[in-house]
């Protein structure tokens, strides 16, 4: 089977219903973003972040995987794929796919504010303030904010190394280091960039589909199965 690794983003789960914050002025749910996706966000109000978090969990509980969810977890049938996502949803998962990174975190998992490494799962329950991890700490979302590691990159970056076809779906690529793992390709790799305004890539072996994730993945399906097989 040909190693494929997939890089999502937001794209990838705004046909799904979960919403996005490039696409409207730096606002999410008309929160600043660095109000509610930061560090200096939680020690300025946690509590608010609590709430924010809680309301995404309970809109993420009510999503559905889409059809491109759904297209890669069947591609599993043909190849090996290894999903690098920069969502914090569940929908690659509740899809069938098997093998993903969440670059950005977990929604439905939450952590110590001081041990990152002690993490809960929590599903689509609310985290309150007084929830205490296992080390007496207050829980917060396990969401990789600004100001943070990317803990899983150096992992993302093995797979991309050794990747024999890479898939970008639903992401400006504006986001780093998210964005800089295509740089990470071998040059002979072919790269499927899809996505309806796709971010000025230059490099060889580069197939543009200027589509939202669910259309562009039909055509891809399509590809992948008559040309790599």
């Amino acid at each position: 089977m040909k190693k494929i690794v997939v890089l999502t983003g937001a794209g990838m789960s705004a046909q799904s219903g979960i919403s996005t914050f490039r696409d409207s002025g730096g606002l999410w749910e008309n929160h600043p973003v660095r109000q509610v996706a930061s560090v200096e966000g939680w020690y300025s109000d946690p509590k608010l972040m609590l709430s924010f978090y809680n309301q995404r969990r309970t809109d993420l509980k009510k999503a559905k995987p889409n059809k491109g969810h759904l297209i890669l977890a069947g591609l599993e049938q043909f190849f090996d794929i290894g999903i690098v996502t920069q969502n914090v949803d569940d929908l690659h998962e509740r899809a069938g796919s098997t093998r993903i990174l969440h670059l950005h975190g977990e929604l439905t998992k939450a952590r110590s504010s001081e041990n990152p490494d002690l993490i809960t799962e929590i599903g689509y329950e609310p985290v309150h303030w007084g929830d205490k991890a296992a080390d007496g700490t207050q829980l917060r979302p396990h969401i990789v904010w600004f100001g943070e590691p990317v803990p899983e990159m150096s992992k993302a970056i093995q797979w991309t190394r050794e990747a024999e076809i890479m898939i970008v779906v639903g992401t400006s690529l504006a986001v780093y280091p998210a964005a800089g793992l295509i740089d990470y390709a071998s040059g002979n790799t072919p790269l499927f960039l899809i996505d309806p305004k796709p971010a000025p890539v230059r490099r060889n072996h580069l197939h543009t589909i200027t589509e939202k994730a669910v259309e562009g993945l039909e055509k891809l399906e399509k590809i992948l199965i008559d040309n790599y097989l």
